[in-house]
């Protein structure tokens, strides 16, 4: 808790006192303390939500060696928990589940580094911004005057994704020019949303011996992940419901979408992003369909377990694996175990206040939202929109991902102190736990395999666990949405209340 505490305080104090600091060439003043609280929590605890326009409130110092650096710090927290989390299933009989610090620092120099370094490379090159030159001002076509901001953007971005951080170092994110120009930088940006995630799951499967293990949980994530991507694609080509009800002619849904990238890569990037926990868009979500934005708030809602963040998506992943083996102890009538380990009634209950902890948390919030005038009048949109907005906001920040619908005014003093409670617990609510388990599991003896044993490397075990995540989030959160996108897709169509 040391580390995240001490970025907290020292990421509030740079922004507090960014007005008199150095690297600051447009002379921004200090940022607000409600939204330098908000901030500090969100990229510490890897959410990188941003309720602030980044170019224009964060001087390069800020930049820099406060959020770029707790990138880097909040991502090799996460890979240190996931590894402590795995070493209580591989040991036996021990008190240690190895060290915080030597995780993270070797998390940090020997991947997330390296790979950032490359890949700032590789965007510079493609014309990602990359300077310390303060912005400049030219002179449009209409005879006005623009000022275009610049600075150090390419290495952020390349740790942004990688790290599944996503905050922008512009406020359009990365379907601006400057952070998204072409796309090649468009594929390798994504490519780094999925890199690592992905990559640790099949960590998990060496670390534990297992190599079938790590691919049957790579199995359930990929089945997961295209459901999603496929309903989010056909409701987005199917266009504008309204508009159809109305006999106008019309095709896919382009609203908000980037033409340099079309609509394909937009939703590929939407689904990627609210898997991952990385929270970066190169598209408006605002503009969505109603049902993509409930797939993208579903991924977010069961704490992004498909691929998740850097080690923290696995851990909760991990959490439904415990669930799922508890129900098939109750089908096959003997003490649920799993890699060689019973697993108690205490790896139950941590399991269980990983799992609903955050939705519990998020959802209070959002009903605060609904409730407080104040919060209400951030709204831009009414109705059932207006309640996904809130309803996103608040899922995004309990899943730690970072992006937003958008249309909805949260750099206020209610938003930014909720939203920063929320975040915390799905930060902590999640990894806490986790390493729970892990130490309860490393004093464990190793169960020998039966023949009553549950295979959990085999298709039913692939089948099992994604039911009991579809279950779980459809039982924690079908009221809201229904309320939220379902009704606004209902009223879309004409077949709902107007």
């Amino acid at each position: 808790m040391s580390s995240p505490l001490a970025g907290l305080v020292l990421l509030f104090l740079l922004q507090a006192l960014q007005r008199l600091l150095p690297l600051n060439p447009l002379g921004l003043p200090a940022v607000r303390w409600h939204t330098a609280v908000n901030t500090a929590i969100s990229f510490v605890t890897n959410t990188n939500w941003q309720s602030y326009g980044g170019e224009y409130t964060m001087s390069y110092l800020t930049q820099m060696l406060g959020l770029a650096v707790q990138n880097f710090v909040s991502a090799g927290v996460g890979i240190a928990a996931l590894l402590a989390m795995t070493r209580g299933f591989a040991r036996k009989e021990t008190g240690t589940i190895g060290s915080f610090w030597t995780d993270m620092t070797r998390s940090i120099i020997y991947v997330l580094l390296p790979l950032s370094f490359a890949f700032a490379l590789l965007l510079a090159s493609q014309g990602v911004v990359q300077t310390l030159k303060p912005s400049t001002t030219v002179r449009t076509l209409e005879g006005a005057n623009q000022t275009i901001a610049v600075g150090p953007a390419a290495s952020q971005i390349a740790i942004k994704q990688l790290g599944s951080n996503g905050g922008g170092f512009f406020n359009a994110n990365s379907a601006h020019p400057f952070e998204n120009p072409n796309w090649l930088s468009n594929f390798l940006e994504l490519l780094a949303i999925m890199l690592i995630p992905v990559a640790m799951v099949f960590t998990l499967g060496q670390m534990l011996g297992n190599p079938k293990q790590g691919r049957a949980l790579f199995y359930a994530m990929a089945v997961l992940f295209l459901v999603g991507l496929g309903m989010a694609l056909a409701s987005e080509m199917a266009g504008n419901p309204a508009l159809r009800h109305l006999g106008v002619e019309h095709g896919s849904n382009f609203a908000g979408k980037e033409t340099r990238f079309g609509l394909v890569n937009s939703v590929l990037w939407g689904q990627s992003t609210t898997c991952t926990s990385n929270g970066s868009v190169n598209s408006m979500h605002d503009a969505a369909s109603p049902l993509t934005g409930l797939v993208y708030m579903f991924n977010m809602g069961i704490g992004e377990a498909i691929f998740g963040g850097v080690g923290v998506g696995l851990m909760t992943m991990l959490f439904y694996v415990i669930l799922t083996m508890f129900i098939a102890g109750l089908m096959i009538g003997r003490t649920p175990e799993f890699l060689g380990k019973k697993l108690g009634p205490f790896e139950m209950v941590m399991a269980v206040i990983g799992v609903l902890l955050p939705p519990v948390v998020l959802l209070i919030g959002a009903a605060l939202a609904v409730i407080v005038p104040s919060a209400r009048a951030s709204l831009a949109n009414p109705s059932a929109h207006g309640l996904s907005e809130i309803l996103y906001a608040y899922l995004s920040a309990g899943g730690n991902n970072g992006s937003a619908l958008a249309g909805l005014n949260a750099d206020t003093p209610f938003y930014n102190l909720t939203l920063g409670v929320v975040m915390l617990v799905g930060r902590f609510a999640t990894i806490l736990p986790g390493l729970a388990i892990a130490g309860a599991l490393a004093r464990k003896k190793r169960v020998p395999v039966s023949i009553a044993t549950f295979p959990t490397t085999g298709v039913l075990f692939v089948v099992m666990l994604v039911s009991v995540i579809i279950v779980v989030g459809a039982l924690t959160y079908f009221p809201v949405f229904a309320l939220g996108p379902v009704l606004e897709h209902l009223v879309l169509t004409g077949t709902g209340p107007l």
